[in-house]
């Protein structure tokens, strides 16, 4: 017995090595070199912004958590009582891409905020302006003026990485200024539920809350992503936008100040075995039309329910978060070749492809000027807009925009508000709201029910 345990150990080392992937030459890169190569195109943000209060949480036993007994309390108690608006403050990261200052972050670093200020890695400091936001995306742009030429972080090529290649990542994790963290790629195409067109990159480099709109580089010194987000309690696992998704729309933000996007108006949910194998496909690929918007382009083009989306301009539909995001890059009119699945067979269709309403746009000044004795705007409602916000009812319209210092604001009314009633009568169009607001007058007191999320609440409004 001992002597075969002689012969084989040996026997399993050999194989053990040669199936051992090692470059003869590997070497791991020279991150110091790197790092200080780079961190003079990260800049630090810092943000402040005044927060209004909001209404009772009236938590549900659907909300996260439960129904907790101190909501109870506070609502019973402190329920009407006026609360002072407050200044909150944030940190964030960004990076340079061009000489004359412009400045790559996430939305969410930026919207809002009353006062950036953006500090180099040198430690000067400058005002920096917001001069585009895509929320959709999150990503903002940010201007600065130093006076002077800025050096530039390069963009590279997101669709070039691969999973488990170096990558590093600097920013201001917890406001420590300049923090560079290495790792390396974990997956690509990640979908976490942050918005309609997820595709992020994955990683193991440590990010933090402050990291939030800093660059993913790789080896070569180039940006391959926008660090935005991680997992709550989660360690090693951070997740980045693709650098290309951000190229497609920093020329419209740079000159519109927000994103233009196409619109096909379907609304479409993934296949799996089960539903492919009644419809005669062989496999899931593809994306399946559940709903498709009155007089939008698929309407035009004679997409129906049923229909399989299997390509869409050349590209194919593996997954369902493919379409929403090849659609979105579309400039708007042009017309496409959709390759659908229908009774069995294949077809191709051509689409004229439509303008994405994404409701008032939020540009420089982070401010949109919202006319009218309320200070809103609003919409009336589609499939689209009861997919997009979630809407338990589909009746009412629905609150698009908010001057933030109108009697909309002061109500503690937000976008994504159902307004269902006014004054007790039933609103269904915005025309109709419209003649009930005016026929009162300034300084009068108008009654809402509205909806948000799954709770309807009343709540009052003084026209202005």
């Amino acid at each position: 017995m001992s002597k075969m345990r002689r012969l084989n150990i040996p026997f399993l080392i050999v194989l053990l090595t040669c199936c051992r992937v090692v470059p003869a030459n590997a070497q791991p890169p020279d991150f110091a070199a790197l790092a200080e190569q780079l961190k003079p195109s990260v800049v630090n943000i810092s943000t402040e912004k005044t927060v209004k209060p909001g209404m009772p949480s009236l938590r549900g036993p659907d909300a996260p958590g439960g129904n907790d007994p101190f909501d109870e309390f506070f609502e019973r108690f402190f329920r009407g009582t006026p609360q002072a608006p407050r200044k909150a403050r944030s940190l964030g990261t960004g990076f340079i891409i061009s000489e004359d200052g412009y400045i790559l972050t996430n939305d969410h670093v930026v919207d809002g905020a009353d006062d950036i200020k953006v500090t180099l890695s040198d430690g000067r400091e400058f005002k920096g302006e917001v001069r585009g936001l895509d929320p959709k995306l999150d990503l903002a742009l940010v201007k600065i003026d130093a006076g002077e030429r800025l050096p530039v972080a390069k963009l590279g090529e997101s669709e070039d990485i691969r999973v488990g290649e170096w990558v590093m990542a600097i920013g201001n994790p917890f406001g420590l200024e300049q923090t560079v963290t290495v790792g390396i790629v974990s997956a690509k195409g990640r979908v976490i539920g942050a918005g309609p067109y997820d595709d992020f990159i994955q990683t193991d480099a440590s990010i933090n809350p402050g990291n939030s709109g800093g660059p993913l580089f790789n080896v070569q010194g180039e940006v391959i992503g926008i660090n935005t987000a991680i997992v709550a309690g989660g360690q090693g696992i951070g997740f980045a936008i693709p650098v290309n998704m951000a190229k497609q729309i920093i020329p419209q933000l740079r000159d519109a100040g927000h994103v233009i996007r196409g619109w096909l108006g379907v609304t479409v949910q993934a296949l799996n075995q089960d539903l492919a194998d009644s419809f005669g496909l062989k496999n899931t690929h593809g994306a399946l039309i559940s709903e498709i918007a009155k007089g939008s382009p698929a309407e035009k083009a004679g997409l129906q329910r049923g229909d399989i989306i299997l390509t869409y301009d050349g590209q194919q539909i593996v997954e369902l978060n493919d379409l929403p995001r090849l659609v979105a890059a579309t400039p708007v009119d042009r017309t496409v070749k959709v390759t659908i699945f229908r009774d069995g067979k294949e077809r191709t269709v051509k689409v004229t492809v439509g303008q994405l309403d994404e409701g008032p746009q939020q540009t420089a000044a982070g401010k949109k000027d919202v006319g009218g004795s309320l200070g809103i705007t609003a919409a009336n409602l589609t499939p689209e807009l009861v997919e997009r916000f979630g809407l338990a009812g589909k009746e009412g319209i629905l609150i698009t925009g908010i001057d933030p210092d109108g009697p909309a604001a002061a109500a503690n009314l937000v976008v994504g508000d159902l307004i269902v009633e006014a004054d007790g009568k039933e609103v269904k169009t915005v025309s109709a709201f419209e003649d009930i607001v005016g026929s009162k007058s300034s300084g009068k007191v108008l009654r809402l029910l509205i909806q948000r999320k799954s709770t309807l609440l009343y709540t009052t409004v003084t026209l202005k």
